[in-house]
């Protein structure tokens, strides 16, 4: 079960207008910090990080099932979506034996090391254009990121103006 906080940062991730994948690595931040307490460990980053999208799905971020990769990996994240709105309570014998088997792996999967390893691999498997254009959209939004911030607090003083009364 994720953290109230993790869900309250990709909820605001969603007000504000960005993607899915954004608001899902909030949960893959939290999972890599819980890996790190020593809560419990993973095979590999690559586990580390599906965990992560696979509590996203559950908490309801709209993330696509993956383009490429195999139909179990499609069809579990197509569950994993379909539970998001689902009250169930999970079972207490499998969450204890998913819990027990993820504890005896390492912790390294969450080291520096492995998730440079791990984006590497990524990137590697992108296109050139694919890896250029996000860069240009990256430096685009991060010169447009003061703008929008002074365009906020201003609509917000907007905002507070016209609620008050006047005199």
């Amino acid at each position: 079960m994720p953290e109230q906080e993790t869900i309250e940062r990709a909820q605001e991730d969603e007000r504000e207008g960005k993607s899915p994948s954004t608001q899902a690595g909030e949960f893959v931040r939290e999972e890599m910090e819980h890996i790190r307490e020593g809560k419990h460990g993973a095979r590999s980053a690559k586990q580390a990080i599906a965990i992560g999208l696979s509590k996203a799905r559950r908490a309801g971020v709209e993330l696509p099932p993956p383009k490429r990769g195999s139909a179990r990996t499609k069809k579990r994240a197509a569950r994993d979506s379909r539970k998001a709105g689902s009250r169930r309570k999970p079972s207490r014998t499998r969450s204890r034996a998913v819990t027990k088997a993820l504890k005896l792996e390492s912790r390294r999967a969450a080291s520096h090391r492995a998730l440079s390893r791990q984006a590497r691999s990524a990137a590697r498997r992108r296109t050139k254009a694919s890896r250029s254009g996000a860069a240009k959209k990256s430096r685009a939004d991060a010169q447009a990121k003061p703008l929008n911030r002074l365009l906020t607090s201003h609509e917000s003083l907007i905002r507070i103006y016209s609620l008050r009364p006047s005199s």
